[in-house]
């Protein structure tokens, strides 16, 4: 069987390019069993953020390991 977690990482960054993130805003969010879940975490940071133009979070997915 194949298992694979969602992630939603994110902060805020020094600039418009989204290279660098500022120190200590690092933020992680996990693990998710689905997408949906982890859509549904962001969906809800992104909101959270949305006045904050250097703020930006994504969804990870881990690669797929099997289970024995």
């Amino acid at each position: 069987m194949t298992k694979s977690n969602f992630w939603v990482i994110g902060g805020e960054f020094g600039s418009m390019n989204f290279h660098k993130l500022v120190e200590g805003s690092a933020q992680v969010q996990g693990p998710f069993k689905t997408r949906k879940e982890a859509e549904d975490a962001w969906r809800a940071v992104s909101e959270e953020n949305r006045h904050k133009a250097g703020v930006r979070f994504s969804i990870v997915e881990e690669p797929s390991r099997v289970s024995a």
